[in-house]
């Protein structure tokens, strides 16, 4: 549960949907735009179709509403992609259908793309505590399809030693984030946390193991 305080006290990011990165957004979205006049007996169903499509992106950031960096691994970024593809594909297998019938499906593919969005990004974070200590995974940017990196701190430590190592090698970081150029420096997540936030109004230079299990006690 330590971990969760990572995902809390922070602006969203300016992202514009993680699916637009996908190497195949732009060809798949561009046939599903080009055929969804074929897709509805009803006139009225096309330029709501069209505009479901058109708007998918800037949509997307708008329902994720998350409080972390949409940042997600590629891995996850195709897994999501790949899902959204089979349901549209097997959407436009189909002939004709009735009036409202074809948008509504639309925006169910949606949803479900939300969520898995959603998941992919916080199943990351939550992945950081199998691990023991300062820990880095790579990520593509939502905002810029940029590569990028998270850092993290995890919390699965096995044995007093481990802990102690992984606090030292915390304290390593802090000291060095310290130094960078605030215009430069990214604020990793983590350290937004209440224990962090206490470890940081400590001396770092005279900040020992035992004061900061003390902070992590009491958040």
């Amino acid at each position: 549960m330590a971990l969760l305080l990572c995902l809390v006290g922070m602006t969203a990011a300016l992202a514009h949907g993680c699916l637009h990165c996908h190497s195949n957004f732009s060809e798949k979205f561009s046939f599903y735009r080009h055929h969804v006049n074929l897709k509805s007996w009803w006139l009225g169903d096309i330029p709501v179709s069209g505009a479901l499509l058109t708007d998918w992106s800037d949509d997307t950031v708008k329902e994720l509403h998350l409080t972390i960096p949409a940042e997600i691994t590629w891995e996850k970024l195709d897994q999501v992609a790949r899902a959204v593809y089979q349901r549209m594909d097997q959407l436009y297998q189909g002939k004709m259908y009735f009036p409202g019938y074809f948008p509504n499906e639309l925006r169910n593919i949606f949803r479900e793309q939300v969520q898995l969005l959603q998941n992919a990004i916080i199943e990351s974070r939550i992945d950081c505590q199998r691990h023991c200590g300062i820990f880095q995974y790579e990520t593509i940017s939502c905002s810029n399809c940029t590569n990028s990196h998270v850092v993290c701190f995890g919390y699965n430590c096995e044995s007093s030693e481990q802990w102690k190592s992984a606090v030292q090698g915390l304290l390593n970081y802090i000291n060095n984030w310290h130094k960078q150029d605030t215009s430069m420096r990214a604020t990793p997540a983590f350290l937004v946390s209440p224990a962090f936030r206490c470890l940081e109004s400590r001396r770092l230079d005279n900040l020992t193991l035992e004061d900061a299990v003390e902070c992590f006690k009491k958040h």
